[in-house]
């Protein structure tokens, strides 16, 4: 079934240490590739709402405070499906991952940016091969933390 209107999504760049926070994921749409953790933004959420509700959701890592970052625009043909997802990042000096959405993700792990693993989810592929590097951008981990 073909969506007449994209959906929004919320992709979650948790920092900590210089790493990027990705899970494994399991389910009908993306399964076997790794994203950021992240959903839908639901209707009247602000996009950080969203990003400290799906990380905690996903994770049980609470997040103090994020920051807009880019976006990306991906049509799944197969699927039937197309998401603007908007990027956010946050710090996470505390705490590790917990799977809490078993059927959704097998594994949280930590990665170098520049190491990520393959296969990864479309929206964060295309977000990489922007050549976005949230090391080099205005959006420091420290002044994520402060």
């Amino acid at each position: 079934m073909l969506v007449n209107s994209p959906l929004v999504g919320v992709g979650v760049i948790v920092l900590k240490d210089g790493r990027v926070l990705l899970g494994e994921r399991r389910g009908s749409h993306g399964a076997g590739t790794w994203a950021l953790p992240g959903g839908h933004l639901d209707f009247g959420e602000s996009v950080e709402s969203c990003a400290k509700r799906e990380t905690l959701e996903e994770t049980g890592l609470l997040l103090d405070r994020v920051v807009l970052g880019p976006f990306s625009n991906d049509a799944f043909m197969v699927s039937g499906k197309h998401y603007v997802t908007l990027f956010v990042l946050a710090a996470c000096p505390d705490g590790e991952p917990t799977v809490m959405e078993p059927r959704k993700c097998a594994r949280w792990a930590w990665f170098r940016w520049n190491a990520v693993p393959t296969p990864l989810f479309t929206p964060l592929a295309r977000l990489i091969a922007t050549g976005f590097d949230p090391s080099l951008s205005v959006f420091q981990e420290s002044e994520l933390e402060s």
